[in-house]
């Protein structure tokens, strides 16, 4: 598929796509003979996992350690490895659930504060 296609189906935009290959931390598998990026469907869940690892706070740099070990883990099975990155995205999704927490909170005052007017 070609970088638009890819665009679309993960949600991400095209300048998002350009620089993941710029830094190399998502490659397309190929290029036509005029040198548009081609992108597989491995591509696209690659990029799919860089996606759910944003929310989480993952560096670039951490990204593209991640997406190695998950690499070396089904090719390797370093499960000790994939075990720590599992522990860090828990703890790291439960800071998130802190954040959403206090933002229902915030939410909820602001508007008990509209209904105070009403």
């Amino acid at each position: 598929m070609h970088i638009g296609e890819l665009a679309e189906r993960s949600g991400l935009s095209l300048r998002t796509l350009r620089h993941y290959d710029e830094i190399g931390l998502l490659t397309p598998s190929g290029r036509t003979t005029a040198g548009y990026r081609e992108y597989t469907e491995s591509d696209l869940e690659r990029l799919l996992v860089i996606r759910r690892m944003k929310p989480l706070g993952y560096s670039l740099e951490q990204m593209t350690t991640v997406l190695a070990a998950i690499n070396d883990a089904t090719q390797q099975h370093d499960i000790a490895e994939l075990d720590r990155f599992i522990a860090d995205a828990e703890d790291r999704r439960t800071a998130l659930l802190g954040q959403v927490a206090m933002a229902d909170e915030f939410l909820t005052r602001l508007r008990s504060l509209r209904g105070a007017e009403g």
